[in-house]
């Protein structure tokens, strides 16, 4: 799923012109996933993390209880490094960057539906050491800190979306917003509303450069 055609387009091209793969279905928004879904019973879905509304964790963790023998794989512009973690805590086998040459997809795939995960060597490594140092009570990046909806909070806020317009976007009240922010300066060591701003468009510009 990806709500930009020409990604679309260019992804089925690619997995139509493999002998053992072919696209059933394609989907611009999670209305249209769904019942794509439900009608083709596809193996695979890639989806694109990011969505017009909603949140692309919210929906794998939804998909993973309604097909749970159904295999995700994350296709996105955003930081493996932030990403990756929390999409496979969401039921997601695998997470891999856009930028990526072609050729990764189609190994993504192939893994995910042999019942493998799938990340970058670089994230592997990363991922691993990451878990050792858990084990040693390190303490965590500060952006782990976060849940998942904080996160996806703190993103829109550093894109410059207003309140209003966040709560619209995920589907949320914006009293929700509001405690969502609050619990984000908290979680930061942030003092203020402008601070949280500061922080918020900082991490975004350095975020979306990869």
């Amino acid at each position: 799923m990806d709500d930009h055609p020409i990604v679309r387009h260019g992804i089925s091209q690619l997995i139509n012109h493999e002998p053992d793969l072919v696209v059933c279905g394609e989907a611009e928004d999670e209305s249209q996933l769904l019942a794509t879904i439900g009608k083709a019973a596809p193996d695979i879905v890639l989806l694109d993390l990011m969505l017009q509304r909603g949140d692309g964790i919210s929906l794998i963790k939804q998909l993973s209880a309604l097909y749970p023998k159904l295999a995700i794989l994350v296709l996105s512009i955003h930081s493996e490094s932030l990403y990756a973690a929390r999409v496979l805590r969401a039921g997601a086998k695998g997470y891999l960057m856009k930028r990526e040459a072609v050729g990764k997809v189609l190994i993504a795939i192939r893994r995910v539906l042999a019942g493998q995960h799938y990340l970058s060597e670089q994230m592997q490594s990363s991922f691993f050491q990451a878990c050792g140092k858990r084990g040693e009570n390190a303490v965590a990046y500060p952006f782990e800190r976060l849940s998942d909806r904080e996160l996806e909070v703190f993103r829109l806020v550093g894109q410059g979306v207003g309140t209003r317009q966040i709560a619209s976007q995920l589907n949320l009240s914006v009293s929700t917003v509001e405690s969502h922010r609050a619990s984000i300066k908290k979680r930061l060591g942030l003092k203020d509303a402008a601070e949280l701003l500061q922080h918020a468009i900082k991490w975004a510009e350095t975020e979306s450069s990869g």
